[in-house]
């Protein structure tokens, strides 16, 4: 059975350690910001690295790279991208990546970053289908636009919402109560909306992970993925103060909206 263990670290960040089998002693490690915390969880469960997953170019999520190849030489597998010198295998939309029985299916997801991709393995005997991907889809949110349109990155959005709704999503950000508290201003009659954040601060409070998700949680309660709801559509054209034609201009309004949000 195929297991996935998040590292929290930094401010807000999971690192996942994926390991194929719970006989494996080699496992696999996505967007690893600091090297630390990993080499001393795989010390203490006697694991060994066996590759390193890069989804996009920010610190948070590659700065642990280079002292995780200091003590394990491995192949490093990500988008093709100046600022990520280490990546050794390149990959982008479309391509297939086969790990020790796990198959990834790569998607282009440009928007946060120009290059961001997202690894989706689809289901197998041994495991639901999951999906990697980083700081383009989080739990009740998205990741902020720095590259490209609102069209680019609606249109990564897109793709997302539309694999299989019980996809379990593996974000790298612990933003879940936060985006929640943004979601209810957004759509203030979504009953499962609501019942989610409830939920969710009762498991912060505790001090519990709120991941993964599933398309299906997000497609139901997430406003980044409900552009084409007339209720949002409204809350956006009010707050903006314009005519919005298009669920890409909708989409990009309310991302601005969530820029300057308070926290």
């Amino acid at each position: 059975m195929l297991t996935i263990t998040p590292i929290p670290a930094l401010d807000s960040n999971y690192f996942w350690v994926i390991r194929p089998t719970p006989n494996s002693k080699m496992v696999y490690v996505v967007d690893p910001g600091d090297a630390t915390p990993i080499i001393d969880y795989l010390d203490s469960q006697e694991l060994t690295l066996g590759a390193i997953l890069i989804t996009h170019r920010h610190r948070d999520h590659i700065q642990g790279i280079t002292g995780l190849l200091e003590r394990w030489p491995v192949p490093v597998y990500g988008p093709d991208s100046d600022s990520i010198p280490q990546i050794t295998h390149k990959l982008g939309d479309g391509d297939l990546l086969r790990l020790d029985g796990i198959s990834f299916e790569i998607i282009g997801v440009p928007g946060h970053t120009w290059e961001h991709i997202a690894y989706f393995s689809p289901s197998s005997a041994t495991s639901p289908p999951l999906l990697f991907c980083g700081d383009a889809l989080f739990a009740g949110g998205c990741g902020r636009r720095f590259d490209g349109t609102a069209e680019v990155m609606w249109d990564s959005l897109q793709k997302l919402g539309a694999l299989p709704e019980d996809t379990r999503i593996y974000c790298a950000h612990e933003y879940t109560q936060a985006n929640l508290a943004f979601a209810v201003e957004v759509e203030p009659d979504n009953q499962e909306l609501g019942a989610r954040f409830e939920q969710v601060k009762r498991a912060r409070a505790q001090g519990n992970i709120t991941l993964p998700s599933t398309i299906l949680l997000e497609k139901r309660t997430n406003p980044f993925l409900r552009c084409q709801q007339p209720s949002i559509k409204i809350f956006v054209e009010n707050k903006s103060a314009r005519t919005l034609a298009t669920h890409a201009e909708v989409f990009g309004a309310l991302r601005l909206i969530k820029d300057n949000w308070p926290n």
